[in-house]
Formats: C-alpha cells, structure tokens, sequence
C-alpha cells in the first residue's frame, strides 16, 4: 500500500516507543487498530450503499428500455397492419382498374370494328410518311 518495507516498520516502531513510551504504545496501537477497522468498515458500508443504487438505477433504466421496446414492437404490429390494409386497398383499385382498361378496350373494338378499313388506310399513310 505505502511501500513500506521491514526496516521502515521497525524504525517507526523505535520511534514509536520512544515517543509514546512502553505503557502507551499497546494503547495507541490498539485505539490506531480500532479506527482502520471502522474505517475499513465504513468504506465497504459506502461500497454497498452505492453497488445498491447503481443496480436500482441500471433496473430501472432495464425497465424503460423494455417499455420502449414493447411500445416500438406494438407500433410495428400496428404499421405493419396498416400497410397489409393499404396493400389490399391498391389490390383492388389495380383490379378495378384494369376491368375498367379491359371494358374500355373492349368497347373501342367493338366501335372501330365497322370502320376498320378506315383506320388500317390511316395507319398506312402514317407509315408511307415517316419512310
């Protein structure tokens, strides 16, 4: 932690009981003890509380994202619904458009069938001009 090695553990250790004296030095280095371990246990209280919160936050932002999902799955649902209803519409209006088409035909035959050597001359006129 501190690097501290063996020869530096036992000068303090000199100093220390020459400071303190060899009736308080049990009882500084008791009290010294006490104080890491409370702080050691303070620290991982304040290491729980905050894994605790952290996973309160990360649930919560997990159920958001799984509403947004549903909601984004139930829009597709629906736009895909829609767009089976649009292609169904455009089905039919293709349908009745090409019956109308084919009865339009229809009746421009029936019409240009008595005068059908009139439009044959038309169109070979038409062909003598452009060559």
């Amino acid at each position: 932690m501190f690097d501290i090695g063996m020869p530096e553990l036992i000068v303090i250790f000199i100093v220390a009981l020459l400071v303190l004296g060899p009736k308080k030095l049990p009882e500084v280095a008791k009290a010294l003890g006490k104080g890491l371990g409370e702080l050691k246990k303070s620290l991982q209280d304040v290491k729980e509380s905050v894994e605790e919160e952290f996973k309160e936050a990360t649930s919560d932002i997990r159920e958001a994202v799984t509403d947004v999902k549903k909601q984004i799955e139930s829009e597709v649902k629906d736009t895909g619904s829609a767009l089976e209803e649009v292609k169904k519409q455009v089905e039919s209006e293709s349908e009745e458009i090409n019956k109308t088409l084919e009865s339009t035909a229809k009746e421009i035959e029936d019409q240009g069938e008595p005068g059908s050597e009139q439009t044959g001359k038309t169109s070979d006129d038409a062909l003598k001009k452009q060559s």
